[in-house]
Parts: structure tokens; C-alpha cells; sequence
């Protein structure tokens, strides 16, 4: 099988040692994008962070994609932006400056929804259990299969995805994956 689309997602609080040593590495590994999903920080300090993101990922041609903090990624120049659903139905008509906009889905009406809103992909999840959701049971490959043909742009699968179950995600009709913890150590 070619390999599978991945957007990596961050989360500092994995990471041992040097945040940006870490994210260069994980540039390096070619990731179709990067999600810099740092949701413990205010915007200020999330801005910061974004702008070093920015320079990292940008010299090696990898996307990032800021999370939630639109003021924040417009000041560190970061040209996409991810979202909750919620918040990308109350914001959509003032973030069409970016220049792809995508969001965090849990149903195929969501996902649906998350189209006509003006979103480029969506992020299904969680498809698996797992640890980042202790308790939270997945949500299992026919609804991922479900969201990918009510959302008729590409799905990415997040949440218990790893090696062996990425293929199939793809099956199920997801466009890649995502993962959090595989980036970590």
C-alpha cells in the first residue's frame, strides 16, 4: 500500500526535551501537514509558538495548521486554520481570509454541515479508543465511513489510529489520518 496521508498533531506536554527539536524531526518524517493543536495556551503565547511553527515547518515545505487561534495565525502568518465545529459555525463568514479552513467532526451531519460551512477537510474522531479520551469508547469505522460520504471532501481519521488500523480508515473512504501520541517521544 502507498503510504497514507498523515497530519501530525502536537501536543508539547508529549514531547521530552526541546519543542522545536522535536517538531523538526517530526518535519523531517514529511507529514502532509502539521496541526500545532496547543489548546492549554492563551493567545499571545499561542502566537509565539505559532511563529517559530511557522518558520520550521515552512523551511522544509510542510504545512502548518494553526488550531482555533485565528487572530493568532493571521499575526504569525499561518494561512490555515482548524476549528472545532462549533466554533467554525459561529465564526465561518470571518475566516474566509484563510486559505483553508477545517474542522473537528463527530457525526456524518457534522461533517456535512462542516462543507457547507466553507471547511476544505474534516477531522473525524475518534475512531478508536484511545488514551487521549480515557473512558470515551470509539466511535468505529462504519460512522467514519458514514462521515466520509456525507462529508464529500476528504476525511481525516484521528483517535486510536495507528500502523496497523490506518488502512482501514482508508477503506472506511478516509482521505488519511492523524495522529497525536505517535509523534510524542
Amino acid at each position: 500500500m502507498d503510504a497514507i496521508p498523515e497530519i501530525a498533531v502536537t501536543n508539547r506536554h508529549l514531547y521530552q526535551g526541546d519543542f522545536f527539536a522535536r517538531l523538526e524531526q517530526i518535519v523531517a518524517a514529511r507529514p502532509a501537514a502539521v496541526l500545532l493543536r496547543e489548546k492549554d495556551l492563551d493567545a499571545q503565547a499561542y502566537m509565539r509558538l505559532a511563529t517559530q511553527a511557522q518558520a520550521v515547518c515552512a523551511a522544509q515545505g510542510v504545512p502548518l495548521i494553526a488550531h482555533s487561534f485565528a487572530e493568532a495565525a493571521r499575526a504569525a502568518g499561518v494561512a490555515r486554520l482548524h476549528l472545532p465545529f462549533a466554533a467554525l459555525a459561529a465564526q465561518a463568514e470571518a475566516l474566509r481570509d484563510f486559505a483553508q479552513i477545517g474542522a473537528s467532526v463527530h457525526s456524518a451531519a457534522e461533517a456535512a454541515q462542516a462543507r457547507a460551512l466553507g471547511a476544505a477537510y474534516v477531522i473525524f474522531g475518534n475512531v478508536f479508543a484511545t488514551s487521549c479520551k480515557p473512558g470515551l469508547p470509539g466511535r468505529g469505522l462504519p460512522a467514519l465511513a458514514e462521515a466520509c460520504a456525507a462529508a464529500a471532501l476528504p476525511v481525516y481519521a484521528i483517535g486510536g489510529v495507528t500502523k496497523k488500523n490506518a488502512p482501514d480508515c482508508i477503506q472506511a473512504g478516509a482521505a488519511g489520518i492523524c495522529r497525536m501520541g505517535y509523534w510524542g517521544a
